[in-house]
């Protein structure tokens, strides 16, 4: 597990305090998102995506979320021994420095698969996968001392049994850790009100207007706010582009934070994103209106990206939307005056961000020369041996890269590129339904439950590299001026 540049608890901790902030346990999917499509495939037909990108999702969303934002956090989940539990267990650990002592990997266990594709701001999902060979609880065993635990209630493992049949989350709560409590949809339409009897245990509920209402019963998100209110010392109700209000009876304070405007392309993840913002500022103890200000930016910066954990922002991704708003706020009227009081407490954490602080991420499982950008650059430090020191591999010819496609003779204009023959790109060609199989997508085409091969090594979630913006692909060499010898420089990879 790599370390953190930036640890925003830093003034909190004690030789004897918790080894983490955050312990989470759940499902880690390998989400595919295709994105730039002009429609949903017809029945029978195939469609070429602009954009793809591939990132552990389901509780990886969360765990990411809190890891950006500088939140030691550790993650119990099952892990297949297939390529794609190769890449999320890779992922999670090396890159966003997710520590999973407490996680397993099971042999013959195929790891979840999402596959989205996003239309016109809306996305459409189909998921594969089988129950995790273990439960959670048995999993984990004692979970590790840690500040907060954040889980969604569910009557499979409900909190607030008492004796030896108390679950993980539990457990954790009688080491010390506060429970930060959000709730799912559900489909059945009962919405049970004895759910909530859970939040006996928790200190925080974090549900959405929607999910508040229906579960109190009440007829708007306020009344629904006050409702939670008399269950948890710290109720929040998120209300999407409207905001979101929070009552903390521990401290005596009301809030309601309105949400920074955005283009919204993407919901998916940013309730952890907020979640994630205000676990850190409640651990932070700042205002209550500070905590709930930051938890929306960190939900409006990663809706204006596609993917779930690709697109949960970074202390980088922070600091750079503050000193934008900052610079302009004279010249934005009313409503960036307005932003710029409301977030001014980032003064007192932004000049505290050092240089390497984390980025967002694009990733995909892809080679450098598929996703037709230029490996990392390597940067020669004073004393290398050039005779040594690492050498770019020689750049394919264009055609060989996949970008621009070739046409397929007799196509239509839009159609699909001409398969390249296996031995130009080292894969071999995905089959198609009229040569007698169907493609399962899979490296090597195979259809069954595990990958054959290894994916390419250099491939993988990568987060911007410090003084880079997301998306950008950094290629400049690095001065001796802005090198942190703690963070990884590796470019964002492009779509």
């Amino acid at each position: 597990m790599s370390v953190q540049a930036y640890d925003p608890l830093a003034g909190e901790r004690t030789p004897e305090g918790p080894q983490f902030d955050v312990f989470l346990a759940g499902t880690v999917f390998l989400d595919i998102i295709f994105t730039g499509l002009p429609a949903m495939p017809a029945a029978g037909t195939e469609i070429w995506a602009e954009g793809m990108g591939s990132c552990p999702g389901g509780i990886a969303n969360l765990a990411i979320a809190t890891s950006r934002l500088g939140l030691r956090t550790s993650l119990a989940a099952a892990f297949g021994d297939d390529d794609y539990g190769d890449f999320c267990w890779r992922t999670l650990e090396e890159q966003e420095s997710v520590d999973l002592t407490r996680s397993r990997r099971f042999q013959h266990w195929h790891s979840p698969v999402t596959v989205s594709m996003a239309v016109d701001r809306d996305r459409s999902m189909v998921t594969h996968g089988h129950p995790a060979p273990m439960a959670a609880s048995e999993m984990i065993g004692s979970p590790p001392r840690s500040r907060a635990v954040i889980v969604t209630l569910s009557g499979e493992e409900p909190l607030g049994v008492a004796g030896d049949g108390a679950g993980w989350a539990e457990l954790a709560h009688r080491n010390g850790a506060l429970i930060f409590a959000d709730v799912g949809w559900d489909p059945s339409g009962v919405w049970s009100r004895s759910l909530l009897d859970q939040l006996a245990v928790c200190h925080a509920f974090m549900p959405n207007a929607t999910e508040a209402m229906a579960y109190t019963g009440t007829d708007t998100p306020r009344d629904a706010l006050y409702s939670i209110a008399d269950r948890v010392p710290l109720a929040v109700v998120t209300d999407g582009a409207n905001g979101a209000m929070a009552i903390d009876s521990s401290t005596g304070e009301e809030a309601f934070v309105p949400a920074p405007r955005v283009t919204a392309l993407d919901p998916t993840g940013a309730g952890d994103v907020f979640g994630a913002g205000i676990v850190l500022g409640t651990l932070s103890k700042w205002p209550l209106a500070d905590r709930l200000a930051f938890a929306g930016v960190c939900a409006a910066l990663a809706v204006q990206q596609f993917g779930g954990s690709l697109a949960a922002p970074g202390w980088g991704d922070i600091a750079d939307w503050w000193h934008e708003v900052r610079a302009s706020a004279r010249h934005s009227g009313a409503y960036g005056s307005s932003l710029a009081r409301r977030y001014a407490f980032l003064d007192r954490l932004v000049p505290t961000v050092p240089v390497g602080a984390v980025r967002r991420a694009a990733a995909t499982i892809a080679r450098y020369a598929d996703v037709g950008i230029a490996p990392p650059a390597q940067t020669r430090r004073p004393g290398d041996d050039p005779a040594t020191a690492p050498h770019p591999p020689a750049k394919r010819p264009p055609e060989e890269t996949g970008r621009p496609p070739a046409k397929r003779p007799g196509a239509d204009s839009g159609g699909p590129p001409a398969e390249r023959p296996g031995d130009e790109t080292g894969r071999a060609p995905a089959q198609r339904p009229d040569a007698g199989g169907a493609s399962s997508g899979r490296p090597g085409g195979e259809a069954r439950g595990t990958s054959s091969g290894r994916l390419g090594e250099d491939a993988g979630m990568v987060s911007a590299g410090p003084g880079q913006r997301a998306g950008e692909n950094a290629s400049r060499p690095e001065g001796p001026e802005d090198e942190d010898p703690d963070t990884p420089r590796v470019p964002v990879q492009k779509e």
